[in-house]
């Protein structure tokens, strides 16, 4: 059994054992996750990218931005232009001189434009390809082909990028997990990304290195939510005058079977390529509005939501724990979503997962710490309670696993030893406590066979109740039952026993019972825990006890037991009345034959009688 400075010990070894574990796992995946660049590649780093696209959601659509409009190669293109993937140069020529026309400002074609066309004729398409690039001056292309140096591979590479005035940025993107694009590069491959130089081109001025090679993309809802128009309209004329004017005109490939459509964070359905370059030009414009938070405040984050509730578990027991933790990770919730609409992207899935492990670990902790109190309690009842009740006395026990405190009706037993005071003065402790704790456990068996139960023991008395912790109807019939049981059978044996190893002749006992209410419960402090029984009930059955000393009988009963029995005893006996100290009156006083003085002398000579023929 475990004690209770052990136990405490224990307790606080176990919870911090908990805090520490807890917060040193998800310390360690989130310093993989950082070493990763954030990649998501660790076991919670997937889960806190994922966390990003729940805020997006709950966040809603925000207004889309009025200065850039995308510019499809959708379904509709292909029905009524009647072309086949990839385009004529021609048509891309017809579509600049339209967007120039209108007052396009930045023409951003999300195209590979790599190789010339084959023969004369393409050749020929070429060249009216290049010459609308030179005059429109604000065009940018998108390639995926980089070289060692970090020069992109278009028409011509450097010298057909001086002819045409044109730019050239990487288009491609740096997919987390799964194929989601949360985020745009500055740069891959040595080469400025598309979005990057599509800003740059439209302001005229050079945009700064990301803090940190890759910024979230604010994206303002769903595909579909910036403003677009089909190919075909564009190069048909079909759009209001003025309807480009003094806009960044993505235009890229819309059509499924253009296979250029990807998981984004906003949004269940997939977002086309040029609207994905689109809402990063979007967010570049407005200054990166999405803005992680630094590593360290994540860091500092993790460890105070993961020892919340090992440190809480010290005072908190565990319905109040997990009220905190449910509390702590609902603010938590909150705040997250909170600092998003701010622009502060803070970890989720790492501080979250913190606080959730060590709540999981210190709940698993309160329930092993009450199940080695609990079977400590049940170790303490059992020594004084039948073991058929144990189970429901440990049913009625507090969260601290006591009894509180109830008022019962019941029969209070009180038992003394004549003479062993003066017996123990002349003979070695040892034998005087090997003698005691004989004693001790045969009357202790004769309480608890009987239902009853053992409340303390005082040097060689002992009080008992019964009916208490758990209610019996027959109590009396019980209490009745025990005494006859120490008399005729238990002290007798323990008699024989001191005549055997001629300590002693034999001893006379005094038992006191009386029935009524009392209070009882259990009393103590953690570390010292006991059960009780008070009241004027056990005042009244202590103080018969002491009446039978000298009296013809060994054990007196109360009327009030008397009264409380269920069934019929045949030897009961009147005594007579007495006065009882601390009652108003006199109280009436029973007994029964087999507790009879002169009747217990007679059978412990006849005992003697047959120990010395024997020998």
């Amino acid at each position: 059994m475990i004690s209770p400075g052990s136990k405490g010990r224990l307790r606080i070894a176990l919870f911090l054992a908990v805090g520490c574990a807890a917060t040193g796992l998800v310390l360690v995946n989130y310093g993989v996750h950082v070493w990763a660049g954030g990649s998501g590649w660790d076991i919670f780093g997937g889960a806190d990218l994922s966390s990003i696209d729940s805020r997006f959601s709950i966040r809603g659509n925000q207004k889309p931005p009025t200065n850039i409009v995308v510019v499809k190669v959708d379904d509709v293109t292909f029905s009524t232009l009647q072309e086949r993937w990839p385009f004529r140069r021609s048509l891309h020529a017809r579509v600049i001189q339209k967007l120039k026309q209108d007052g396009a400002k930045v023409i951003a074609f999300d195209v590979q434009i790599s190789e010339f066309s084959p023969g004369r004729a393409g050749n020929l398409q070429d060249i009216k390809f290049m010459d609308a690039n030179r005059a429109a001056g604000n065009t940018v292309f998108s390639t995926t082909e980089v070289n060692r140096k970090g020069e992109p591979n278009f028409l011509g590479r450097q010298r057909g990028i001086r002819y045409a005035r044109t730019r050239v940025g990487n288009g491609n993107f740096d997919d987390d997990p799964g194929g989601v694009i949360r985020r745009v590069p500055y740069e891959i491959d040595g080469l400025k990304t598309f979005s990057v130089i599509t800003v740059e081109r439209a302001t005229g001025h050079t945009v700064p290195r990301f803090s940190g090679e890759k910024k979230l993309i604010d994206f303002v809802g769903p595909a579909g939510t910036i403003p677009s128009i089909s190919y075909s309209d564009v190069y048909l004329g079909k759009f209001p005058q003025g309807y480009f004017r003094g806009k960044i005109v993505v235009v890229g490939a819309w059509a499924p079977s253009l296979q250029d459509v990807h998981p984004v964070s906003f949004g269940n359905d997939e977002m086309p390529g040029p609207e994905i370059q689109a809402s990063a030009i979007s967010t570049i414009l407005r200054g990166l509005p999405l803005e992680t938070v630094p590593n360290w405040l994540n860091v500092v984050l993790i460890v105070l939501l993961g020892v919340l509730a090992p440190l809480a578990s010290l005072r908190l027991n565990l319905l109040w724990t997990l009220v905190l933790a449910l509390s702590a990770a609902a603010l938590y919730i909150e705040a997250a979503l909170i600092a998003f609409d701010h622009g502060w992207v803070l970890s989720f899935v790492y501080p979250f997962g913190a606080l959730t492990l060590s709540s999981i670990g210190s709940l698993a902790a309160h329930y092993l710490l009450a199940a080695f109190e609990r079977e400590r309690v049940r170790d303490v009842f059992s020594r004084f309670v039948p073991e058929s009740v144990v189970e429901q006395v440990l049913a009625r026990t507090d969260e601290d696993l006591r009894l509180g405190g109830v008022s019962l009706f019941g029969t209070v037993m009180f038992t003394d030893l004549r003479g062993f005071t003066t017996f123990s003065e002349s003979l070695p402790a040892a034998r005087v406590i090997e003698a005691l704790n004989i004693y001790l456990s045969e009357m202790t068996e004769a309480i608890l066979d009987n239902g009853g139960t053992l409340v303390s023991y005082e040097g060689d008395g002992i009080m008992a109740v019964f009916g208490a912790p758990i209610e019996q109807e027959n109590h009396a019939d019980q209490a009745v039952a025990a005494s006859r049981e120490m008399l005729l059978v238990r002290l007798p044996r323990w008699n024989a026993w001191l005549r055997e190893h001629e300590l002693s002749k034999g001893f006379k006992m005094g038992i006191g019972l009386n029935s009524g209410s009392f209070m009882s419960g259990n009393v103590g402090s953690e570390r010292r825990l006991e059960y009780t029984a008070i009241g004027d009930t056990t005042n009244t059955a202590s103080r018969l006890q002491g009446l039978t000393k000298g009296e013809p009988y060994l054990m007196f009963m109360a009327d009030s037991t008397r009264e409380a029995l269920t069934q019929e005893v045949d030897d009961m006996v009147f005594v007579e009345e007495f006065e009882v100290r601390g009652r108003q009156g006199t109280v009436k006083i029973w007994s029964i034959e087999a507790a009879n003085s002169e009747a217990f002398d007679a059978r412990e000579a006849e005992s003697t009688a047959a120990d010395a023929a024997v020998v």
